[in-house]
Protein backbone atom coordinates (compact mmCIF):
# COMPACT_ATOMS: atom_id res chain seq x y z
CA UNK A 1 0.00 0.00 0.00
CA UNK A 2 1.46 3.17 -0.91
CA UNK A 3 0.85 6.04 2.23
CA UNK A 4 1.24 9.48 0.92
CA UNK A 5 0.45 12.66 2.36
CA UNK A 6 -2.60 14.93 0.88
CA UNK A 7 -0.15 18.08 0.03
CA UNK A 8 2.54 16.05 -2.05
CA UNK A 9 -0.21 13.67 -4.06
CA UNK A 10 -1.80 17.35 -5.31
CA UNK A 11 1.36 18.50 -5.97
CA UNK A 12 1.71 15.84 -8.41
CA UNK A 13 -1.72 16.14 -9.63
CA UNK A 14 -0.71 20.21 -10.23
CA UNK A 15 2.13 18.94 -12.14
CA UNK A 16 0.38 16.61 -14.36
CA UNK A 17 -2.07 18.87 -15.00
CA UNK A 18 -0.06 21.92 -15.78
CA UNK A 19 2.26 20.16 -17.76
CA UNK A 20 -1.07 18.20 -20.18
CA UNK A 21 -1.13 17.63 -22.94
CA UNK A 22 2.45 16.51 -22.35
CA UNK A 23 3.28 13.47 -19.70
CA UNK A 24 4.91 15.26 -16.55
CA UNK A 25 6.92 13.24 -14.66
CA UNK A 26 8.90 12.90 -11.36
CA UNK A 27 9.72 11.39 -8.18
CA UNK A 28 9.31 11.95 -4.06
CA UNK A 29 12.09 10.76 -1.69
CA UNK A 30 11.64 9.17 1.27
CA UNK A 31 14.61 8.39 4.17
CA UNK A 32 15.78 4.66 3.34
CA UNK A 33 13.94 1.74 4.20
CA UNK A 34 10.94 3.83 5.55
CA UNK A 35 8.29 3.86 2.77
CA UNK A 36 7.35 7.01 3.34
CA UNK A 37 7.64 9.86 0.45
CA UNK A 38 8.24 13.12 1.65
CA UNK A 39 9.84 14.97 -0.84
CA UNK A 40 8.82 15.81 -4.34
CA UNK A 41 11.19 16.41 -6.81
CA UNK A 42 9.63 17.23 -10.15
CA UNK A 43 11.32 16.52 -12.98
CA UNK A 44 11.49 17.84 -16.66
CA UNK A 45 10.23 15.01 -19.45
CA UNK A 46 12.72 15.44 -22.05
CA UNK A 47 10.67 13.90 -24.69
CA UNK A 48 7.92 16.32 -24.34
CA UNK A 49 5.34 13.70 -25.47
CA UNK A 50 2.13 13.58 -24.85
CA UNK A 51 2.75 9.61 -25.09
CA UNK A 52 6.24 9.33 -23.64
CA UNK A 53 8.02 10.54 -20.84
CA UNK A 54 12.08 10.16 -20.05
CA UNK A 55 13.78 11.48 -17.04
CA UNK A 56 17.07 13.66 -18.87
CA UNK A 57 19.80 11.81 -18.00
CA UNK A 58 21.60 14.63 -16.22
CA UNK A 59 19.12 15.91 -14.11
CA UNK A 60 18.42 11.87 -13.17
CA UNK A 61 21.87 11.79 -11.98
CA UNK A 62 22.12 14.96 -10.09
CA UNK A 63 18.57 13.77 -8.30
CA UNK A 64 19.78 10.48 -7.43
CA UNK A 65 23.02 11.53 -6.29
CA UNK A 66 21.19 14.16 -4.04
CA UNK A 67 19.27 11.40 -2.27
CA UNK A 68 22.05 9.39 -1.63
CA UNK A 69 23.36 12.17 0.02
CA UNK A 70 20.55 12.36 2.42
CA UNK A 71 19.85 8.88 2.65
CA UNK A 72 16.93 9.08 1.05
CA UNK A 73 15.43 6.72 -1.73
CA UNK A 74 12.97 7.13 -4.60
CA UNK A 75 10.03 5.75 -3.27
CA UNK A 76 7.61 7.03 -5.61
CA UNK A 77 7.75 7.47 -9.41
CA UNK A 78 5.38 9.02 -10.86
CA UNK A 79 4.02 10.19 -14.61
CA UNK A 80 0.91 11.24 -16.24
CA UNK A 81 -1.13 9.75 -19.27
CA UNK A 82 -2.44 12.55 -21.31
CA UNK A 83 -5.25 10.55 -23.02
CA UNK A 84 -5.42 7.09 -21.83
CA UNK A 85 -6.70 5.15 -18.03
CA UNK A 86 -4.13 5.27 -15.80
CA UNK A 87 -2.18 2.15 -16.19
CA UNK A 88 1.06 1.30 -17.26
CA UNK A 89 1.90 0.92 -20.52
CA UNK A 90 4.62 -1.93 -21.96
CA UNK A 91 7.19 0.67 -21.98
CA UNK A 92 5.98 2.33 -18.71
CA UNK A 93 6.44 -1.55 -17.34
CA UNK A 94 9.95 -2.05 -19.38
CA UNK A 95 11.65 1.21 -17.96
CA UNK A 96 10.54 0.31 -14.08
CA UNK A 97 14.12 0.21 -12.68
CA UNK A 98 13.43 0.78 -8.86
CA UNK A 99 11.62 -2.50 -8.28
CA UNK A 100 11.13 -1.11 -4.34
CA UNK A 101 9.13 1.96 -5.80
CA UNK A 102 5.69 2.59 -5.99
CA UNK A 103 5.00 3.71 -9.47
CA UNK A 104 2.15 6.15 -9.66
CA UNK A 105 -0.01 7.28 -12.39
CA UNK A 106 -2.18 10.11 -12.90
CA UNK A 107 -4.29 10.01 -15.92
CA UNK A 108 -5.74 13.96 -17.22
CA UNK A 109 -7.51 12.60 -20.14
CA UNK A 110 -10.49 13.93 -18.22
CA UNK A 111 -10.20 17.24 -17.01
CA UNK A 112 -13.21 17.00 -14.14
CA UNK A 113 -12.05 13.72 -12.65
CA UNK A 114 -8.74 13.04 -11.05
CA UNK A 115 -7.81 9.15 -11.86
CA UNK A 116 -4.80 8.27 -9.75
CA UNK A 117 -3.40 4.43 -9.29
CA UNK A 118 0.13 3.00 -7.84
CA UNK A 119 1.30 0.19 -8.59
CA UNK A 120 4.36 -2.38 -7.70
CA UNK A 121 6.18 -3.38 -10.89
CA UNK A 122 9.29 -5.64 -10.15
CA UNK A 123 10.25 -7.90 -12.80
CA UNK A 124 7.68 -7.05 -15.58
CA UNK A 125 4.82 -7.82 -13.48
CA UNK A 126 2.54 -5.33 -12.67
CA UNK A 127 0.52 -4.92 -8.82
CA UNK A 128 -2.07 -2.47 -8.69
CA UNK A 129 -1.94 -1.63 -4.66
CA UNK A 130 -4.53 0.87 -2.46
CA UNK A 131 -3.11 4.12 -2.23
CA UNK A 132 -4.08 5.95 1.65
CA UNK A 133 -4.13 9.84 1.61
CA UNK A 134 -3.40 11.26 4.97
CA UNK A 135 -4.31 14.66 6.02
CA UNK A 136 -6.78 15.44 3.32
CA UNK A 137 -8.95 18.16 3.61
CA UNK A 138 -12.83 17.68 1.97
CA UNK A 139 -14.82 20.55 1.20
CA UNK A 140 -18.05 19.82 3.41
CA UNK A 141 -20.37 21.68 0.36
CA UNK A 142 -18.77 19.35 -2.75
CA UNK A 143 -19.31 17.01 -4.85
CA UNK A 144 -16.21 14.47 -5.04
CA UNK A 145 -15.89 12.58 -7.95
CA UNK A 146 -12.79 9.70 -8.09
CA UNK A 147 -12.34 6.70 -10.33
CA UNK A 148 -11.28 3.58 -8.99
CA UNK A 149 -10.05 0.34 -9.71
CA UNK A 150 -9.02 -0.84 -13.07
CA UNK A 151 -12.26 -0.65 -15.14
CA UNK A 152 -13.45 2.64 -15.08
CA UNK A 153 -16.18 2.76 -12.90
CA UNK A 154 -16.99 6.38 -11.13
CA UNK A 155 -18.71 6.93 -7.50
CA UNK A 156 -19.78 10.27 -6.71
CA UNK A 157 -19.76 11.04 -3.34
CA UNK A 158 -21.95 13.83 -1.85
CA UNK A 159 -20.75 15.29 1.29
CA UNK A 160 -23.09 16.30 3.63
CA UNK A 161 -23.82 20.73 4.13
Amino acid sequence: MLTIDAEILEAIVAHARRDHPDEACGVVAGKIGTDRPERLVEMDNVERSSTFYRFDSMEQLRVWREMDDRDEEPVVIYHSHTATEAYPSRTDISYAGEPGAHYLLVSTRDPDVTEVRSYSIVDGAVTEEPVKVLNAAVDPHAVQKYLFGQSPTTVDYECPA
